[in-house]
């Protein structure tokens, strides 16, 4: 396995059947020799930066009905919200006085937000802090509105693509969305000219390691600016809420896989990680991640946004989840960066 290993650090590819040889054979010592590559491509591209960016997650209507998701339309139980441009603008104060210089505005497909309210509310951020990045993560929506977000200053924007399995698109979703669509959203964002992030769920219902490995080999195949993956965790209003949760352990292998075939993506080490272990973000810097994501949002409402069951620091202050994070970044020798910490690709 180590050669593998070595093959994919040299090459930054491996053959769809060592992807998965690698990945059924995996065992602690191969995965911490993963890991100790993986840090060094990372040191390598970024140094010790972690870089920080503030999440605002601004509304919780959601026109979908994604069977994994906590927010999906059907789930009446959810106390829906929306946030106002003014609070938006808030958050992105408090973020800006904290260090942030990326604000990632993150919600359900909600039609309430116009084009020409999300373009308004992108101007107005830009115009208040021209040196920051806004991330969007809004869903699918056609050319032209992504288009239209891109020229009012939006500068990334996320669309995890959750499975590159087409049969198994189908078992996470209902029939009306499609994973060409999903993919096609994916490829004009990257042509207009976002930095664009892609990702999946790792251990969701019905994924088998083939369809981990049609995953890897989409992702090289884009070859996106940033790519979130993180556990399945379960979500109590949806059908697959008696599913078992994805592992700490297949997630950081495989956030240790993606630095070695991506060496200078941005890579997030996410909030599901450190919801299903107390360190599970320091686990996923040390497996060759280096991006944090503290949340910004009101705290009225972030128990409310809530995607799967427990998630943390649903009750803290930004301030409290900023500098907590700092600490814990800094006792496993890395450092926050206050930058907007734009991909190596971006001059």
């Amino acid at each position: 396995m180590k050669q593998l290993i070595d093959k994919l650090y040299q090459t930054s590819s491996l053959l769809p059947q060592e992807y998965k040889e690698l990945i059924d054979n995996r065992n602690p010592e191969i995965s911490e020799y993963l890991f100790e590559k993986a840090r060094g491509v990372r040191i390598r591209n970024y140094g010790y930066d972690i870089y920080i960016r503030g999440l605002i997650e601004f509304t919780n209507y959601c026109r979908n009905d994604c069977y994994y998701c906590g927010i999906r339309k059907s789930n009446s139980s959810v106390e829906r919200y929306r946030l106002s441009k003014e609070q938006i603008l808030d958050c992105c104060k408090m973020g800006y006085d904290l260090g942030f210089r990326t604000f990632v505005l993150q919600g359900g497909e909600d039609g309430y937000y116009s084009d020409e309210k999300m373009v308004d509310i992108i101007r107005s951020i830009k115009k208040g802090y021209p040196m920051c990045a806004v991330t969007l993560s809004l869903g699918e929506k056609g050319y032209e509105t992504y288009k239209a977000f891109y020229d009012a200053g939006a500068d990334r924007y996320l669309l995890r693509h959750e499975t590159a399995n087409e049969e198994h698109y189908g078992r996470l979703h209902p029939s009306k969305m499609s994973l060409k669509n999903r993919k096609k959203c994916l490829y004009d964002l990257k042509e207009i000219g976002y930095q664009v992030g892609c990702g999946f769920m790792v251990g969701s219902p019905y994924q088998t390691t083939d369809c981990l490995v049609e995953d890897l080999q989409f992702i090289k195949e884009l070859n996106p600016h940033m790519v979130g993956i993180g556990p399945f965790i379960p979500h109590h209003g949806t059908p697959f809420a008696g599913e078992t949760a994805g592992t700490l352990e297949l997630t950081l292998f495989l956030l240790g896989i993606i630095r070695l075939m991506l060496p200078q993506v941005l890579l997030p080490a996410t909030t599901a990680l450190g919801t299903i272990h107390t360190k599970g973000r320091e686990m996923g810097v040390l497996a060759g991640a280096n991006v944090v994501m503290p949340n910004l949002s009101p705290v009225d409402v972030r128990k409310k946004y809530l995607l799967y069951d427990n998630k943390i620091c649903t009750g803290d202050e930004a301030a409290e989840c900023r500098y907590c994070l700092q600490k814990r970044i800094e006792a496993i020798g890395c450092h926050i960066s206050v930058s907007r910490g734009d991909h190596k690709s971006i001059l």
